[in-house]
C-alpha cells in the first residue's frame, strides 16, 4: 500500500482494501483476531502476502479464526479446520486427521503409451490390497489407494519396468481437502 499512501482508500482497488483491512485489524495485536474470507478477490502474491501476515501475527501468539472457501487456504494456514456445510458443521479436526478421513496415500502411475494402460492398471492393482483402481484413458493415469506407500512405490516401479513399461510419472500423492 505504499504506493498508494497519499491516495484517499475510496480510491483504492479492492484487493488494497483488504490489504487495509488487515494491516488495520492487525495494529493493536490483538490476542483473537477473526478474519472472514480475508483472500478473496486477491491475486495470487497478495494472497500470499496475507498469508505470511496471518503465519506471523500466530508465531506471535495471536489465536485467529478464519472463514474461507479455499480449501487449499485452510489446509496451510489452519491447525484446526471445521468445515461448514449449508450452516452445518459436517467435519471438525486437524488438516491432516481430516485429510485421512477421505483415505490414505494414492499411487498414481501416467503411462507414456495408451496401450499400456491394462498392465500399469493390473501393476496398481496388486498393491491396492482389493481398493479401487481408477483408471482415466484420457490422461493415460492409473491411480488407488494404499496402505503401505513406500512398499507399493517399490512393487509397481519395479513391476513396470521388469514388464518393459514405460511411464510418463509415478509417484504417491497425498488426499488434499
Amino acid at each position: 500500500l505504499t504506493e498508494a499512501a497519499d491516495k484517499g482508500a475510496k480510491e483504492y482497488s479492492g484487493g488494497m482494501r483488504r490489504r487495509l483491512d488487515l494491516a488495520s485489524s492487525m495494529i493493536l495485536r490483538p490476542d483473537v483476531l477473526f478474519l472472514d474470507e480475508p483472500t478473496t478477490g486477491l491475486d495470487p502474491r497478495g494472497r500470499g502476502e496475507v498469508w505470511d501476515a496471518v503465519r506471523a501475527l500466530v508465531a506471535d501468539g495471536t489465536t485467529v479464526l478464519l472463514t474461507t472457501q479455499y480449501l487449499d487456504e485452510a489446509d496451510r494456514l489452519a491447525s484446526h479446520i471445521t468445515v461448514i456445510d449449508r450452516g452445518r458443521a459436517i467435519a471438525d479436526d486437524t488438516p491432516d486427521a481430516l485429510k485421512n478421513r477421505v483415505g490414505g496415500d494414492r499411487i498414481e502411475v501416467v503411462a507414456a503409451d495408451a496401450g499400456d494402460l491394462d498392465a500399469v492398471a493390473s501393476a496398481v492393482d496388486r498393491v491396492a490390497g482389493g481398493g479401487l483402481v481408477v483408471t482415466d484413458s484420457a490422461t493415460r493415469r492409473v491411480h488407488a489407494q494404499v496402505a503401505d506407500r513406500v512398499a507399493a512405490l517399490t512393487e509397481v516401479a519395479r513391476s513396470l519396468q521388469d514388464d518393459g513399461i514405460a511411464v510418463e510419472d509415478i509417484g504417491l500423492r497425498r488426499p488434499s481437502l
